[in-house]
């Protein structure tokens, strides 16, 4: 079980600090066009680099005796998804929905705030939960420094002469807490956008 809350734990960081760095990253790509280019590639560089080299460079720079350099693996590789996904969101709002905007007064952090993050929403949203399924799969990489949370079971039965019942139990709880944070996500954004359920109905 504390394996289980620590890899919760441990996801629901990693995602919050990456959506507070993504989302601005994500303004200001949509508010000045020439840095999209710059922002995304730096965030795609970022995502390719294997999570073992990622953390094998992170490790010694803040040591292994805490839960950080996993954090800072885990956050940087779900920047690119929340990035592309918000910026998707925000241009995809219609233009004749900011010029209406405008003309009623709106500046250009006020229309972002009540109108186009409103509107954006689906896809941050959609961007957030790809984010989290795939940081719960990240987490287990932890387990080479003792901070994987259920990836410590699913390692810990591979030294153990392969004892299946400890691999299939870190596996399936990995795979139900993803499916989880999943469904959770998907609740919420029903709540959050409702304009978008009546528009598929």
């Amino acid at each position: 079980m504390s394996a289980l809350q620590f890899h919760a734990g441990l996801t629901a960081r990693a995602v919050i600090i990456a959506l507070i760095v993504a989302l601005p990253l994500a303004v200001v790509s949509y508010w000045w066009r020439p840095l999209t280019g710059p922002i995304l590639a730096l965030s795609g560089i970022l995502y390719t680099i294997p999570s073992l080299a990622l953390l094998a460079l992170v490790a010694p720079a803040v040591g292994t005796t805490s839960d950080t350099s996993v954090l800072i693996a885990l956050v940087l590789y779900a920047l690119l998804v929340l990035v592309r996904n918000a910026l998707a969101g925000l241009t995809q709002v219609p233009a004749e929905v900011r010029d209406a905007a405008a003309g009623m007064g709106y500046g250009r952090l006020g229309r972002l705030w009540r109108i186009e993050l409103p509107l954006a929403l689906p896809g941050i949203l959609t961007g957030l939960r790809l984010a989290t399924v795939s940081t719960v799969a990240l987490v287990t990489v932890g387990s080479l420094i003792g901070k994987g949370g259920l990836g410590e079971m699913i390692l810990g039965g591979f030294r153990n002469n392969f004892y299946k019942a400890e691999i299939m139990t870190g596996t399936i709880l990995c795979v139900g807490l993803a499916l989880v944070l999943d469904l959770a996500l998907a609740g919420l954004g029903r709540l959050l956008t409702p304009w978008a359920r009546e528009r598929a109905a």
